[in-house]
């Protein structure tokens, strides 16, 4: 039995995917005389488009900070990317929404700030985690447990708080707080040293193959993918669970 377990947050425990979707819906449906579903769609593929235009786009990528998480991050912190993130911010949500109004015709930068504060509301309405993290209590008194997860550091430990899973983990290990992010081996290292674990005396579980999976490998820790929305494997050596439920009887 594994000393650690290391687990992701983002669709391994807590929704993230399925939120920003909803928020981007929510957010479209207070928008008078538009499609709001068309809406909801174009200001997700316009907030793509303009993150990658951003001075700071090579060190989101690096760390894991999406474009939707650009809309609603406070982006705290005293580096300078994190100084020109907040900076930037209120314009990258301006723009994000202005273009999609403008898709269906509309002109309205006051509508698009509007909507662009409205996104935050929603999106941090939903906080709930999956129902089957609350096997997480029962494998802490077994195992230690650490998080690894991508992301702005405010926003991930905001997400961990909010979720009501905090007090499960002996150690939170954020990208951000590190200017790496996974896969690096290094981060996993990092995470392995907090809960004083060898790298065979630990199993990561989490959604991401290319990050959590060959990451964790890459540092010499067994990996399972977690699969929740039923996604074709994309190769046939990985070890594969659909909820936190079946994780037990790995272990």
């Amino acid at each position: 039995m594994p000393g650690a377990l290391l687990f992701d947050l983002d669709d391994t425990l807590v929704p993230e995917e399925p939120f920003a979707v909803a928020a981007f819906q929510a957010t479209a449906a207070s928008a008078p005389g538009v499609d709001a579903a068309r809406l909801a769609v174009g200001a997700r593929a316009h907030a793509r488009a303009v993150w990658r235009t951003g001075a700071t786009w090579s060190y989101c990528k690096r760390i894991g900070i999406s474009s939707w998480e650009g809309l609603w991050c406070r982006f705290e912190g005293d580096s300078d990317e994190m100084r020109e993130l907040r900076t930037w911010a209120p314009e990258f949500r301006l723009q994000a929404w202005a273009r999609a109004l403008a898709d269906q015709g509309l002109d309205d930068v006051a509508l698009a700030v509007e909507l662009g504060e409205r996104f935050g509301v929603e999106r941090r309405a939903l906080a709930e985690p999956f129902p089957d993290t609350s096997l997480l209590a029962g494998l802490r008194e077994r195992h230690r447990l650490a998080l690894v997860t991508n992301g702005a550091a405010c926003l991930q430990r905001e997400k961990l708080e909010r979720s009501g899973l905090a007090e499960h983990f002996d150690a939170v290990v954020v990208s951000g707080d590190l200017g790496i992010g996974k896969p690096d081996p290094a981060v996993f290292r990092h995470a392995l040293s907090l809960v004083d674990a060898a790298a065979d005396d630990a199993v990561m579980i989490g959604d991401t193959v290319e990050r959590d999976v060959d990451g964790a490998v890459a540092a010499g820790v067994r990996a399972i993918w977690i699969n929740r929305f039923g996604e074709q494997p994309p190769r046939a050596d990985l070890v594969e669970i659909a909820s936190l439920d079946e994780l037990p009887a790995l272990l």
